[in-house]
């Protein structure tokens, strides 16, 4: 009697402690899916606004006053672009740079002087590639018959038409502070202009030169990360005023994702390239313990006792 009892505590004590063991693979997996929960709760920007989007999916990842409406600066570009190759013109045929294409708003340098000339596609080229804004304001000048007034108009209407209903835009070039949107608009923006294979092309080249008046001309892009091995960028815009703030737009490949990112107002030069790199550490960051996760969830499940 005594005998089966002392059996029957031992199998008890024995089943508690199966009960209460944490196989290795379970305990790694348990580890990754809470480390990725805190993680998503890390991301900290110095943009005033930012928004982080799935591109395939649509889901929005990050948000921080997204529906803010702000002056956007140069990223108006984008939408100068699409106008531009919508319009349907002989990107070959050259344009003359005039004294009507000059800053008199902020008196910003540029290096195409009145007189000179460049093909449409030479301008449309340094316009996103360089934010270039004498580029910017000819290409709105000799688009349509009716002048800037017409091209302007035409903006606009891409605008609602892609719904972006936070938006407006006073210019080409993106130096008037009367071009604002939200982030939330401006990922619309985004995955539009990503469309256009000229876009996608002259955004993410890392230099080029022309020739002006018989004399070379080189050029860089305005966004440092398109010359980056570590990152995937198909599309990529910068902006800056002093209503502006620092801005930058991407679309890109970031942990097995096509995500886009939109920051704007960031406080510093360096701080929207350091804002993006924070987004893209904080993805990489929740995607590989997802993946360990499943993994070792996996695993756990083949090896755990029946």
């Amino acid at each position: 009697m005594l005998l089966s009892i002392r059996n029957m505590l031992l199998c008890v004590g024995l089943s508690l402690s199966l009960a209460g063991l944490t196989y290795p693979n379970q305990a790694e997996a348990h580890r990754a899916t809470h480390q990725a929960a805190r993680s998503a709760h890390k991301l900290s920007l110095r943009s005033a606004a930012a928004i982080v989007q799935d591109a395939e999916t649509g889901e929005i990842l990050y948000g921080k006053n997204a529906t803010t409406v702000t002056p956007i600066a140069s990223i108006t570009k984008l939408m100068t672009a699409m106008v531009v190759l919508d319009a349907g013109v002989d990107l070959n045929q050259p344009v003359t740079i005039s004294t009507e294409d000059m800053d008199y708003l902020r008196g910003t340098h540029s290096r195409l002087k009145p007189g000179a000339s460049l093909s449409r596609d030479e301008l449309l080229r340094l316009a996103l590639m360089s934010s270039e804004n004498r580029a910017a304001a000819a290409l709105a000048r000799t688009t349509y018959p009716g002048g800037i007034e017409a091209f302007l108009r035409a903006m606009n209407h891409k605008a609602q038409m892609l719904g972006m209903s936070d938006t407006h835009f006073d210019d080409a070039t993106g130096l008037s502070s009367g071009n604002v949107a939200s982030a939330e608009d401006l990922v619309k923006m985004v995955r539009a202009a990503h469309r256009y294979e000229l876009i996608r092309e002259y955004t993410t080249t890392a230099g080029h030169e022309v020739q002006v008046a018989g004399r070379p001309l080189a050029y860089r892009n305005t966004d440092r990360l398109v010359s980056n091995e570590r990152w995937h960028i198909g599309l990529s815009k910068t902006g800056f005023t002093n209503d502006a703030g620092h801005c930058l737009v991407l679309h890109a490949r970031l942990a097995e994702r096509q995500v886009i990112i939109v920051l704007l107002d960031s406080w510093g030069k360096l701080s929207r390239i350091g804002d993006a790199n924070r987004v893209k550490a904080w993805l990489e960051a929740n995607a590989r313990p997802n993946a360990g996760a499943r993994k070792a969830a996996q695993e756990g499940s083949r090896h755990a006792p029946g």
